[in-house]
Formats: structure tokens, C-alpha cells, sequence
């Protein structure tokens, strides 16, 4: 029987929080600075766009790789080296002098998030290997994620108001000292006992590939397909070749066939199109509170935290659920309760009811994210926890990223559909009718993209269903091996 976690195990937890939150505000607040710092930089419109997307693209591309990383030359090493060179970018990027330099710094930090979330959950798995007491700390971790992207923007707006825009950065710091000067003690070290040589063509391999889709899913939204359909089928063709690599190398940089598990495979196929559904009414969201209601974006970011803290509650509460029903079954009911979430979306009339509705929706999705990843975790033994977590997180990534591209573009459809081709919300102020009928048919294309999130969410809960034939098997042993 696994030991119990102590008093250390729970301190070092308060420890691995903090980087969670530094990565989830940082992924957030960026966006309200984004008018200040480009007035102070005099940065353009595609350098604003490589000012926000460099960090997620980065963090993307290298998760695979520090997440393997990490299980051969120590997880808390790896993590300690790279929360620290988040602390020194941080200070860099606030004192920026060009967007140019603001650029090539997000990028930087990118490649030192992408050491923070792998690395903070497969600690938790080594620290927590009680079952419950692990579903209880990932439940932690989650809630700390997704409170922290909620409310990034308002703490954003917060500092905006008193200080310039680099004090969004500056954040990081203080954290940073606190996981630097605690850590050594409170966290242990991990490596895998025979992690081999790293796979260095899998690595180039496995990042050509996401950076390759991230960036053509994103630039669907452009306008024009030539470019990003052809980014997308070349990282879908290294994506085959890194595949096929990790199949037949005796060091793969991941275990692929962890995919035989049933469990494991539907929890990431879930976290991908959970991540799909949430990022696309996101996106939509905060554009209809902003653009049709006319909120300023500090307001709009007060109304949408319901989103991030929906979440929060849902995760906290989801290993109490486990007490009167199975796991699969916990995350089958939660996608179905935010089925009927993405659904009020399409009854909008107004901010009170965009507000349940996120609530609605984010709620259901935390059964999924405390005890799915609590699932994903507990389906490697620990020497590969590092290499399950990158999984998970690419997953979030990459379902983030097709959601904006792929329901961004359904609703500019919906729109143009309803309104001329040429019209935006920012219609003439003169022409009130113009402008009304812009804002109708911008509605319209929120209430099409609850429907495609309901229609997504309501086929994960039928698919995680299927976890209930093998949950007598899943994974648990594996964590005492």
C-alpha cells in the first residue's frame, strides 16, 4: 500500500502551485496591456500578434520536450533552472525597448514555461502516490491553472490603472524567489532510473510538427488557407515521421504505446476538444461583451471571469464526487452538464445570462481536468510521469488553438452569412440601424457556437463512457511498481 503524503508533501504543493500561476497569467493578462505597451513601443499589427502568440507557440512546441526532459535529468532540477530563468526574462521583458526585443523575450519565456507545467505535475504524482491524496492535489493544481487565467486579466486591468504596462511581467518575480528559495527543501527530486540517451531528432521532430499546426491553425483566421493549410499538412507530416520514430527508437523521446490504454487515450482525446469548445467560447465571449454590449475591456474581463472561476469549483469539488460514483462516470456527467451550459449560449439576451452560462459550461469541464488528469497520471509508472504530463498538456494546447481557428472561422461564416460582406461592428456610429443589425448577427454567430460546443461536449460524455469497461485496470498498480 502507498504511503501517505505528510506535512512536506502538502507544504512542497503550495510550492508547485505557483509556477501553475504564473504560466496560466501570463497565457492572460497580456491581452489588456497590449494597447499601452504597442503605444509605447510603436509596434505594429503583425508585431502585436507575434508579441501575444510567441509565448503559447513556444510553450506549444517545447512541453514534449521538457516533460521527457525532465524524467531523465531530474524534475526538480529541471524545474528550479527553469523558474528561475522565468524570473530573469520576466524583468527583461518588462523593461523592453522594442517590440522586436518584447518579441524574441516572450519567446524565451516560452521555452522556460514550457519547464513549469509538465515538471509541477509529475512532482505531484512522485509526492502524492495515495490515490486519493493525489486526486486531491491535482485537484489543487487545476483549480490554481484556471483561477489563475480568470484572473490575470483582472489583476492585468489592477495594475494598468496604477503602474506601466511592464508591471505584468514583474509579477512573476516575487513567485519565482519563493519556488527558488523553498523548493530545494520541500520538493524531492525524480529521475527515471533508465531514461537513456535524449532523442534529439525526436525532439526536432516532435517540435517542426506543433509548431507547424499551432501556426496554421491560428492563421486560418487570417483570411487567407494557402499558408496555413500547407503549415498544417507539413506538421501533420512530421507529426507521422516523429510517430513512426517513436515507434521503433529504442529511447523514445514518448511512449506512444500508452495509447493501448483506453482510459488514457479517451481523457486526451477529451482535454483536446474540451480545450476546442472552451477556447472558441472564449473568443467569442469576450468579443460579445466588448463589441456588441460595449464594455470596456477591465468590465469585460470582471463579467468573463465566471469561465476561469467555473472551473476552479469544478475541480475542487470534483474528488468529493468520486465518493458516490465512479470517475468515468463523475467526467461523463460534468460534459453533459456543460452541454447544457454551451446550450444557454444560444438563448443570449444579455450579460446576466452570458455569465451562468460560462459558469454552467466551466463547472461541467472540472470533473475532467482533476480527475482525467488524475487518470492520465496514474496510467505510467512514475520514471515516465513527466512524459504522460507533456501529453496532457500539448493536448490543452493544441485544443485551445484549434478552437479559436476553427470556431473563430465558423462564426465569421455565420456573421458575413447574416450581414454584408465588408461590415464590422465598428459600422458608422451615424447609421444606428447598421450597426444594430452588425451586432444581431454577431449574436448569431455566438449562439451557433453554442451549439457546436454543446454538440462537442455532449459527444466526449458518450465517448468517456467507454472508460467504465476498464476502470478495474486502470493504472493505479502501475504507480506502486
Amino acid at each position: 500500500m502507498d504511503m501517505p503524503a505528510g506535512r512536506r508533501e502538502w507544504l512542497g504543493l503550495t510550492v508547485l502551485v505557483l509556477p501553475t500561476l504564473l504560466v496560466a497569467m501570463d497565457m492572460t493578462s497580456l491581452f489588456l496591456a497590449l494597447p499601452q505597451l504597442s503605444a509605447d513601443l510603436g509596434a505594429s499589427g503583425t508585431e502585436q500578434l507575434w508579441i501575444t502568440d510567441s509565448y503559447g507557440f513556444v510553450v506549444a512546441g517545447f512541453v514534449i520536450t521538457m516533460g521527457t526532459l525532465g524524467d531523465r535529468i531530474g524534475r526538480r532540477r529541471l524545474l528550479l533552472v527553469g523558474g528561475g530563468a522565468f524570473g530573469a526574462l520576466s524583468v527583461v521583458a518588462a523593461f523592453s525597448t522594442s517590440p522586436e526585443m518584447l518579441i524574441v523575450v516572450r519567446g524565451a519565456l516560452g521555452v522556460a514555461g514550457a519547464t513549469l507545467m509538465p515538471s509541477t505535475l509529475a512532482l505531484i504524482t512522485n509526492m502524492f502516490r495515495d490515490a486519493k491524496q493525489r486526486g486531491k492535489a491535482i485537484s489543487i493544481w487545476a483549480t490554481c491553472q484556471f483561477a489563475g487565467g480568470a484572473a490575470g486579466p483582472v489583476f492585468a486591468g489592477f495594475l494598468l490603472q496604477h503602474f506601466r504596462w511592464g508591471s505584468v511581467f514583474l509579477v512573476a518575480v516575487p513567485a519565482v524567489v519563493v519556488l527558488l528559495a523553498a523548493g530545494p527543501f520541500l520538493l524531492p527530486e525524480f529521475r527515471a532510473p533508465s531514461s537513456g540517451r535524449l532523442d534529439f531528432a525526436g525532439v526536432a521532430l516532435s517540435l517542426a510538427a506543433v509548431l507547424l499546426i499551432v501556426f496554421g491553425l491560428k492563421q486560418l483566421t487570417t483570411g487567407s488557407l494557402t499558408l496555413p493549410l500547407a503549415a498544417i499538412a507539413a506538421g501533420t507530416l512530421l507529426g507521422v515521421v516523429f510517430v513512426r520514430r517513436q515507434l521503433t527508437t529504442a529511447s523514445p523521446l514518448l511512449d506512444l504505446r500508452l495509447f493501448r490504454n483506453r482510459p488514457f487515450t479517451a481523457v486526451l482525446v477529451a482535454l483536446v476538444f474540451a480545450g476546442v469548445a472552451m477556447a472558441g467560447v472564449g473568443l467569442m465571449v469576450t468579443q460579445y461583451l466588448q463589441s456588441v454590449l460595449g464594455y470596456s475591456p477591465l468590465v469585460s474581463a470582471v463579467l468573463f471571469a465566471p469561465m476561469g472561476l467555473g472551473v476552479a469549483v469544478g475541480t475542487m469539488t470534483a474528488p468529493a464526487l468520486t465518493r458516490f460514483m465512479a470517475p468515468a462516470t463523475a467526467i461523463a456527467g460534468g460534459l453533459a452538464l456543460s452541454a447544457a451550459g454551451s446550450l444557454l449560449l444560444v438563448f443570449t439576451s444579455g450579460p446576466a445570462l452570458v455569465m451562468v452560462a460560462i459558469a454552467v459550461l466551466t463547472l461541467g469541464t472540472g470533473p475532467l481536468f482533476a480527475l482525467g488528469i488524475g487518470l492520465v497520471m496514474g496510467s505510467v509508472p512514475p520514471e515516465r510521469a513527466g512524459s504522460a504530463a507533456s501529453m496532457a498538456d500539448t493536448g490543452n494546447y493544441l485544443g485551445g488553438s484549434l478552437g479559436l481557428a476553427l470556431i473563430g472561422l465558423t462564426a465569421a461564416a455565420v456573421y458575413r452569412g447574416v450581414f454584408p460582406a465588408g461590415t464590422t461592428l465598428a459600422a458608422d456610429v451615424t447609421h444606428p440601424a447598421v450597426a444594430d443589425q452588425a451586432k444581431e448577427a454577431f449574436t448569431s454567430a455566438l449562439n451557433v457556437t453554442g451549439v457546436i460546443a454543446a454538440v462537442l461536449f455532449a459527444g466526449l460524455a458518450v465517448l468517456v463512457t467507454t472508460m467504465r469497461r476498464t476502470e478495474a485496470v486502470a493504472p493505479e498498480p502501475a504507480m506502486a511498481a
